[in-house]
């Protein structure tokens, strides 16, 4: 069986699994066809007319099996009370009371399960002692039909036993599997503090230890050039090595590929691509910028770009179809604004619980002192509008 063909088994088990009504006609069904083909033999003593409604009134309620267990016992076993007292023969039909009895010990409580044993032994007893025979076989034949409901009781006690040991490994696996995510999240996060606090020894040691060769470089670059040379080959050899030291803590903590782990950070000269990628998506984006753009590290750069880049992500899973958004970056003095508006479903959107974006938005706009906004319009839409200050002195103040 290919791998096709085993998606569709899957898929039509899964059908299957939701239409229990007709898993249970489909059970059902060799009883009924049995019952019919029997219904013009000679072998029961009965009417064409008491034959079919007492088949009809045993077969119909098995297709509400496991829909209904408990009213489909009660029904079954109420018609063959009723089929004893107008001594009505038995007919093949009558085995559903077994399969009723089998359902409600398997699915539902011991209680429940023994008090569908009592009335199964009730309906042998009453089947045992209507029917005109011998006394030593009424004996053998209640004994013979109390060992049948006996063993179709420990049947369904088994199998309800197995499903509730199924479910109990299924919700331990489940626990064990949570708490092994935890662990590893647990060991991850004690990880990155360790390189965090390496990283920064390694910067803290090596940044001083350049400052001082270039203060000393500096003094004697004028009365002692070999020492100033000395300093600067010390400079250049630890700068090197602080490189190569963060590179290595660094490389640790992305989640990327080797190739792209050196690649340079994304900023405002990469909004141009980021757009045009949005847009070959099939959204449709007007991109404007206003004022000069102001000179800003590539730290704040990067937060720029991610906003941006969250922003048009949010709308691509939650505009919905045909939406249209604008991106506008102004450049002030003191600050940059970055205003993304869509026409999309605004609140109407499903939201899953599932995402940080905004968290993250507002996270890496605190770092710089900036602020920003974001939720549904009032007409329509969703808008996201963030104040980056363009220099440091200006978000300490």
């Amino acid at each position: 069986m290919g791998p096709y063909a085993g998606r569709m088994v899957v898929k039509a088990w899964d059908w299957l699994r939701r239409r229990k009504p007709l898993v249970d006609a489909f059970f059902v069904a060799p009883i009924m066809l049995f019952s019919i083909t029997e219904l013009w033999s000679d072998a029961f003593d009965i009417g064409r007319g008491a034959f079919f409604a007492v088949t009809v009134g045993l077969t119909g309620p098995m297709i509400l099996r496991r829909t209904y267990p408990r009213t489909m016992f009660a029904a079954v076993a109420m018609v063959s009370c009723v089929q004893c007292l107008l001594s009505v023969n038995p007919v093949p039909a009558n085995m559903t009371v077994l399969m009723g009895l089998y359902t409600v010990t398997a699915g539902y409580s011991f209680r429940w399960g023994l008090a569908a044993l009592t009335c199964s032994v009730l309906g042998a007893g009453m089947l045992t002692w209507r029917y005109p025979s011998g006394a030593e076989d009424r004996e053998s034949t209640f004994f013979t039909l109390a060992v049948i409901v006996a063993g179709v009781w420990l049947l369904g006690l088994h199998m309800r036993t197995r499903r509730a040991y199924l479910r109990s490994v299924e919700e331990r696996a489940e626990r064990l599997e949570r708490e092994r995510d935890n662990e590893v999240k647990v060991a991850m996060a004690a990880e990155r503090a360790r390189i965090a606090r390496e990283l920064h020894d390694v910067v803290a040691h090596n940044v001083s230890v350049i400052v001082v060769q270039a203060d000393g470089a500096s003094y004697a670059i004028d009365t002692d050039v070999g020492r100033a040379r000395q300093a600067l080959e010390a400079i250049s050899t630890t700068g090197r090595l602080a490189l190569a030291e963060m590179r290595r803590l660094l490389g640790v903590l992305r989640e990327t590929d080797d190739v792209s782990a050196f690649a340079p950070q994304p900023g405002v000269a990469q909004l141009d691509d980021l757009v045009e990628q949005v847009r070959s998506s099939g959204l449709a984006v007007t991109f404007e910028v206003d004022g000069t753009p102001a000179a800003m590290s590539e730290g704040r750069q990067l937060t720029v770009y991610r906003i941006v880049q969250e922003a048009l992500t949010n709308t691509l899973k939650h505009g919905g179809p045909r939406v249209a958004v604008s991106v506008r970056l102004r450049y002030s003095e003191e600050a940059l604004e970055i205003r993304v508006d869509d026409d999309g479903r605004g609140a109407a959107a499903i939201d899953d619980g599932r995402g940080h974006g905004l968290a993250g938005m507002r996270e890496r706009v605190a770092v710089y002192g900036g602020s920003i906004r974001a939720g549904p319009c009032s007409g329509g839409g969703f808008q996201v509008v963030a104040q980056i200050p363009v220099r440091e002195e200006v978000g300490a103040a």
